[in-house]
Formats: structure tokens, C-alpha cells, sequence
């Protein structure tokens, strides 16, 4: 019996239990469907890397006797039209927990009709709604979720039978579509699992140990960065958990943050454009279209180390997890622009974007999302780049404007004798605008102005 193995966020080889499933059932049509509801909110480096991954699974599938058939469409349409033309038996999928792909892969089951739509693994670890409370309700923070999910454990990696699949190779389809054009300069890391899997052995190589002390320093640049890698599925982060040791427990955490999200968008849905706390949805906010919002998006607000940010995420569509919380601080608790907003400009621009991920860290920064205590946190930017980079050797990077400033002082270019030349003056006081954030929070929480 033919079987047809749908790929979506899980374009390798290794370590695939949906491709073991599918396998087990006969000849294998390796299918991957350019769906235009994803393409279409995505900017133009996440489509280019996700091509690139593409290029290189088909090269991958090509060295052991596959073929990748590229259709474009509606997968309701799309997906049945495959099983009759292959006379496919059955469909294999890794599940899919967002509440996009939760309606789509519905609608396709239905559409397949008495041809099943079979779900084996996920993108993650452990699936979304897995890991629960006692009483079968979701966990809302994050620390009780971790223990919770250590306890509960993970399956070990998939053995690899690539090399062992019957591939059905007839299935016609289209050729990758080339990259679209890039931002001039803009770089964007190798593709595929080949990539992926030697990213990672670098990592635990040359950086992993050093992670507790580091992770939180933009301008030593050793975090991972394989974040890119597990948006599209050319690794597992159950590969990256085998590899890991009991001393690696920060690093493990930050792969259950993920885990953690992705958890709380499958129990609520809603809180991919809606407030996780509803209480703070009536809080007043500024307009985006403003100048103060094209500064922020530009990086040319004056603070430094938020315009490093913004800078680096135009020119690689990435930016340093740290940096990322700082930006969005700025955004929303100084410039007082409501979260949804810089949520989707980073959406548009990160290579790693992320819609679970995304959204709840810019909730969580925010004080609108799974945290305890939300609103009291306001992140002083200025104090955050002489912490996190003591020596300004992160701004000096990507802001040619102060590579003439020397130690910390790159931090506050205002209280030099003279501002450099070409760099803006803040636009805002940054205290001021801190007192009006926490006013309008404690108004709406109801906490009155004590």
C-alpha cells in the first residue's frame, strides 16, 4: 500500500516517527504543500530559509532513491488530489498544535474521507496538552510546567530508515520557487538537517557548557541559534535533549520554554492575538502609526542598545533572546504601543518566527501574559546595556554611528560633550515614560494609583 508522508515542520530525515509510520505501510510519496495561509504573513528571510530547507530535503531524498513532490494550494484540495493521483492508502503527518494547522489538518481528514489522516510525533518533545495538572487543567506558569514536564519524560530520538524506505518517486510536482529578494546584506544561516545537525554538534563542541554564564550576553554571541532549525523541523529538540547531561539543566529549560508555549496556545487558542489576562485589555496605548513606532522599527530611538536590536533583526533575521525582551519592553512600556503590534513586525522578520513562541514571550514582556506578576517589570534600557553589554562591543556592531564611543559610555551617547555624529537623541525619558506605564497598569489592574 502507497502511503503519502504530508511534511510541514519536520523537513529531515532522522529521528521522524510520522516518516517510520508511513514506512511501515509500503511505498512512500514524500509530499510538502506551499500553503498560501502561511506563506502570506511570513517576510521575505523566514521564506527564503524555508525554501533553502526545501532545496536541501529534496537533495537529501534524491541521495536515498526519493523524490520531494512540491504541490502549491489549499492542502483541503491539495493533499486529497495527491492520495487519488498516487492511490495513496493513507496520509502520515507529524501533529500539528496551532490553532491554524489544528483547523487545516481537521478539514483535510475530513476532505481524505475513508483515507486516514494518521498523526505520529509533533515538533516537540512532548505534545501540546500532554502534560497537565491534576485535575486536567493546563498549566499557566511556566516553573510548575517544567517540573511537571521533566517528570513526565520524552521518548529517545527515532532511529533513522531512510535509507531503507521504498520511495514512490512518480508523483509529479512543482520546483522549489526561488528565494525572493532579501534585504540587501541580510544573512541568513546555512539550511537543512545536514546544517542543523553540524550547528549542533559546534555548539555542544565549543559553547554549551559555558551557557548558565553566557546566554544572556548579545555581545559574546554564544547562544545556539538553533532556534531556526527547530522552527522547520531540520532537527528534533528530542535530538537535542538526548545530548544533553545533568549539568545542561539551563539549556534544557530554555528548550521547555518552547514546549511550554506551544502548550498554552493549544489550551487557549485565542491568546495568539488576544490578551492571555483580559483584565489589561482596556489599558490605554498609543498609535502605531507614529514616528515613534517607524523609530522603533528602524532602530533609531536614541537608546542604543534597543537600535542594536532592531538593526540586527533587519540584517540577519535574528536577534539575541535578551535583546529581544529589551525592544519589546521599550515598545510597549515606553512608547506605549499596545504588544500585538511588535509582535507582528517580528513575526514579519525573524527567520525563526515562531507563532507560540513568539506571541507569549511579547505577552510576557508586555505583563499581559503567563506571568505572575507582570507590570511591575519595566526594563530600563540603558541599565540593561551596561549589564548585558559591559563593554558596548554589541551596539558598537550594529551601530556604525557610536563604533567611535568607547566603554560603557556607548550606552548613554547623550551625556557625551558632543552627540555623535548621525545618531538621534532619545526619544524619550525613559523615567517619565516608566511612571506612565506603571500608572495606566495599576488603572486597569484596578490597584488604583498606590
Amino acid at each position: 500500500m502507497t502511503s503519502i508522508l504530508w511534511l510541514r515542520r519536520d523537513l529531515r530525515l532522522g529521528d521522524h516517527p510520522a516518516l517510520h509510520a508511513a514506512a511501515a505501510d509500503g511505498p512512500v510519496v514524500a509530499l510538502f504543500v506551499l500553503d498560501p495561509r502561511l506563506l502570506g504573513p511570513a517576510g521575505a528571510a523566514r521564506v527564503a530559509f524555508l525554501y533553502r530547507s526545501l532545496r536541501s530535503l529534496a537533495a537529501d531524498l534524491e541521495d536515498k532513491g526519493g523524490r520531494l513532490t512540491l504541490r502549491r494550494g489549499d492542502p483541503v484540495t491539495t493533499v486529497p488530489r495527491a492520495v487519488r493521483e498516487a492511490g495513496a492508502d493513507s496520509v502520515h503527518v507529524s501533529a500539528d498544535f496551532a490553532p491554524y494547522g489544528v483547523r487545516r489538518d481537521d478539514a483535510v481528514a475530513d476532505a481524505l474521507g475513508d483515507t486516514p489522516l494518521v498523526r505520529t510525533g509533533s515538533p516537540y518533545a512532548v505534545s501540546p496538552g500532554r502534560v497537565r495538572k491534576a485535575d486536567g487543567e493546563p498549566y499557566r506558569v511556566f516553573g510548575a510546567f517544567y517540573r511537571a514536564w521533566r517528570e513526565h519524560g520524552w521518548r529517545a530520538p527515532a532511529k533513522g530508515v531512510a535509507g531503507r524506505v521504498r520511495w514512490h518517486t512518480e508523483l509529479d510536482g512543482i520546483a522549489v520557487p526561488n528565494d525572493p529578494r532579501l534585504p540587501a546584506g541580510l544573512e541568513l544561516p546555512e539550511a537543512g538537517e545536514d546544517a542543523a545537525l553540524r550547528a549542533w554538534r559546534r555548539y555542544r563542541r565549543d559553547a554549551l557548557g559555558e551557557y548558565p554564564d553566557v546566554r544572556d550576553r548579545p555581545d559574546l554571541d554564544r547562544t545556539s541559534r538553533m532556534s531556526v532549525y527547530l522552527k522547520w523541523g531540520a532537527i528534533h529538540p528530542r535530538t537535542m535533549l538526548a545530548d544533553l547531561d545533568a549539568g545542561d539543566e539551563a539549556f534544557r529549560s530554555e528548550l521547555a520554554w518552547r514546549e511550554f508555549y506551544a502548550a498554552v496556545l493549544y489550551a487557549w487558542p485565542e491568546s495568539a492575538r488576544e490578551y492571555f489576562r483580559p483584565a489589561l485589555a482596556g489599558m490605554r496605548h498609543a498609535s502605531p502609526r507614529s514616528k515613534a513606532f517607524d523609530a522603533w522599527r528602524d532602530g533609531c530611538t536614541g537608546f542604543p542598545i534597543v537600535d542594536a536590536g532592531m538593526r540586527q533583526l533587519r540584517a540577519q533575521g535574528w536577534m539575541h533572546n535578551r535583546v529581544r525582551m529589551i525592544v519589546a519592553s521599550f515598545l510597549v512600556k515606553d512608547l506605549h504601543i499596545e504588544w500585538q503590534h511588535g509582535a507582528r513586525h517580528f513575526m514579519r522578520h525573524l527567520v525563526d518566527g515562531d507563532l507560540a513562541s513568539n506571541q507569549h514571550n511579547w505577552q510576557w514582556t508586555a505583563g499581559t501574559g503567563t506571568d505572575a506578576a507582570p507590570y511591575f517589570r519595566v526594563f530600563n534600557p540603558v541599565t540593561q546595556g551596561r549589564t548585558f553589554d559591559p563593554d558596548g562591543d554589541y551596539v558598537r556592531r550594529w551601530v556604525p554611528e557610536l563604533r567611535e564611543v568607547t566603554g560603557r559610555a556607548v550606552h548613554e551617547p547623550w551625556t557625551l560633550p558632543e552627540q555623535p555624529p548621525g545618531y538621534p537623541e532619545p526619544i524619550v525619558d525613559h523615567a517619565t515614560e516608566r511612571q506612565v506605564a506603571l500608572e495606566r497598569y495599576r488603572t486597569v489592574s484596578g490597584r488604583g494609583s498606590g
